[in-house]
């Protein structure tokens, strides 16, 4: 009786043994993950959809360029994180740059301040060709200082060159829904000479931002606020959580603020199309 008791206890010992180290096995096969939670991925999160529209609901539009400067306190989580990515965030630079060349979710189109923004497509090589840069520089030869001799060095694509967007939007009242509506039509980074900081930045090519709503909502942002809120670079852009100015509006002559104005006339003149913009909605409804 006594050997069976102890047989038992032994059996029943090896069971709980072989069962803690299952479990102990488990809990460190399992793959470490950065917070508290595990976060799910936005591979498969997609953008709100437009409010359907019709031409015959459009009473009213008017086209205006916005330029967004990432230099501004409020545009910083378009602009960083720089290099590679932290926690899963890319600047928005990097995701733009891989969606056309690397991956090909996205077209670029030569750019325009004219209603042809979009009839010639880009190739990955002509993009490539764009952002870096071939430079003509001056050597002097190691084995005879005298010798000069001018050669060509390539400047690869760096996402710190784009520190500012310009993008295309159209204001419309839709009678339909009695509502002053606006959608972004189209998207142009701005890149920086990297030797000649006074030299105007240069547009680099348009990209459809209808299009490009699908790659910006599967891309995390930077939330300052709230980290645990997951935001996406197609939700700054739906909500208007950026700042921007006006740099041209629709016009006859197809020129933009800086060719009429200058200095602080050109701010003025940026508020007077934003404030028209604004008053023409509040006529609507003024008794």
């Amino acid at each position: 009786m006594k050997n069976s008791v102890k047989y038992f206890l032994i059996a029943l010992s090896i069971v709980l043994l072989s069962q803690d180290a299952i479990n102990a096995q488990g809990v460190l096969g399992d793959a470490p993950y950065n917070g508290v939670y595990k976060k799910e991925a936005n591979q498969s999160r997609k953008p709100i959809d437009y409010t359907p529209l019709r031409e015959s609901d459009v009473m009213w539009s008017k086209r205006v360029w916005r330029m967004i400067d990432l230099r501004e306190k409020m545009n910083l989580p378009l602009y960083y994180p720089q290099g590679n990515e932290v926690n899963g965030v890319k600047n928005l630079a990097e995701v733009l740059y891989t969606s056309i060349v690397t991956e090909g979710t996205l077209r670029a189109y030569e750019f325009g301040f004219d209603d042809q923004d979009f009839e010639k497509q880009l190739t990955a090589t002509e993009v490539e060709a764009k952002v870096n840069k071939e430079k003509m520089i001056t050597k002097v030869d190691l084995d005879d200082p005298t010798i000069e001799y001018d050669t060509i060095i390539r400047e690869l694509f760096n996402t710190t060159r784009i520190k500012k967007y310009l993008i295309k939007e159209d204001w419309f009242f839709d009678k339909q829904r009695s509502v002053l509506d606006v959608r972004i039509i189209a998207i142009c980074p701005l890149y920086n000479d990297a030797e000649d900081a006074s030299k105007a930045p240069e547009a680099l090519f348009w990209i459809y931002f209808p299009h490009a709503r699908e790659v910006l909502a599967q891309h995390d942002v930077f939330n300052r606020f709230n980290t645990a809120e997951r935001k996406t670079f197609d939700d700054i852009f739906w909500k208007r959580q950026f700042s921007s100015y006006i740099v041209k509006e629709e016009n006859v002559y197809n020129r933009t603020i800086v060719d009429y104005k200058t200095g602080m006339d050109a701010l003025l003149e940026a508020e007077r199309i934003k404030l028209d913009i604004v008053n023409f909605e509040h006529d609507l409804w003024e008794f």
